[in-house]
């Protein structure tokens, strides 16, 4: 599979770990999380650098960028070198980032071993990291030099880790692909299923024709795979990022905005209890927890950036299958369905 881009394409193929990174070069760097480090430093091609970060949301962090930036500056990488970026949603987000700054900029390869970066993160080009004021608050519109896909890492994940990115699955489904919702609500997907690949490369289709359509969210049409996004960001902020992990804030993100989607007449009652049911049959979670303050949302939601002068925006559902961004929703109806 190709995405286009406005400075050329990139190939998405699926791969196993070693053929992922068996072409890694001495100049290369290799940017990966201290689990995966330990559990497949022997697939590492042994003469390149290979630069560790803590596992968790916590390392997309200014600190953090720094640190994988020096070490690079310490071992003499140059122009020519590649950044690999092995890992989940964290880790492709980060090493992209630094990939895209380093000495003004530098080819980056997304491997994506979670289920959530293989369907969502590790495709498009958006890379970043978060401040104290919120997620991906500090990133850049860089598109991968090649996305390789290991499948095969999907056996190493925590149950958890992998319920987590079948929240951005479900996404896929309710914001346009109604041949993968029928799929999802037949049978929730699950790391054994003979379709997976089918199932990721649908995601990947949809994500790509989005993202050819409208790369740097000029139109509205990319700021529909935020669907979720603007509470669930508000969520991971709120909470302390890592103390809820990206998919299950995103769940709640996406049962919450349907909820508001219905107090401010966009769509019809009872489709939020159809969205909060096909995620609860995934085992996802749907509520925002009680220590989660709501009026700190309110804040964290206006610092958003789909957000215009304060004004708070979502990507709505209407119906299923249907989602349009809407840039005005009234604060009070937000408030009221949040409790506050």
């Amino acid at each position: 599979m190709t995405i286009t881009h406005r400075t050329g394409s990139y190939d998405i193929t699926f791969q196993d770990v070693g053929v992922a990174l068996a072409d890694a070069r001495p100049q290369d760097v290799i940017v990966t999380d201290e689990n995966l480090d330990r559990y497949y430093r022997s697939a590492f091609p042994g003469d390149t650098l290979v630069v560790v970060v803590a596992p968790g949301e916590p390392s997309k962090s200014l600190a953090t960028y720094e640190a994988v930036c020096n070490q690079m500056f310490a071992a003499g990488r140059s122009r020519s070198s590649r950044v690999y970026a092995f890992g989940g949603g964290v880790v492709g987000d980060l090493a992209g980032f630094v990939a895209a700054t380093y000495m003004r900029g530098v080819p980056c390869i997304q491997c994506p071993t979670s289920l959530l970066a293989m369907v969502d993160s590790s495709i498009g080009g958006k890379v970043g990291i978060d401040t104290e004021y919120g997620k991906n608050l500090l990133g850049a519109f860089a598109p991968p030099a090649a996305v390789r896909i290991p499948l095969d890492s999907i056996g190493t994940l925590p149950d958890r880790e992998f319920v987590n990115g079948t929240a951005e699955v479900w996404k896929y489904g309710f914001i346009g692909n109604q041949g993968l919702l029928t799929r999802l609500q037949k049978s929730p997907v699950r790391g054994s299923d003979d379709d997976l690949q089918e199932v990721v490369e649908s995601c990947l289709a949809q994500k790509a024709a989005v993202v050819e359509a409208d790369e740097f969210e000029t139109t509205g049409l990319r700021a529909t795979l935020n669907f979720g996004h603007t509470v669930g960001h508000a969520i991971e902020a709120v909470a302390g990022y890592g103390a809820i992990l990206h998919g299950e804030a995103i769940s709640i993100g996406m049962v919450v905005e349907t909820q508001i989607a219905e107090a401010t007449g966009i769509a019809l009652r009872g489709l939020a209890s159809i969205v909060e049911e096909g995620l609860r049959s995934q085992g996802l979670p749907t509520a925002i927890p009680s220590q989660v303050d709501a009026t700190e949302l309110i804040a964290s939601m206006r610092r958003d950036k789909k957000a215009t002068a304060g004004k708070l925006a979502f990507s709505l559902l209407t119906d299923l299958t249907v989602c349009k961004l809407y840039e005005d929703v009234p604060e009070d109806e937000v408030r009221r369905v949040l409790g506050c």
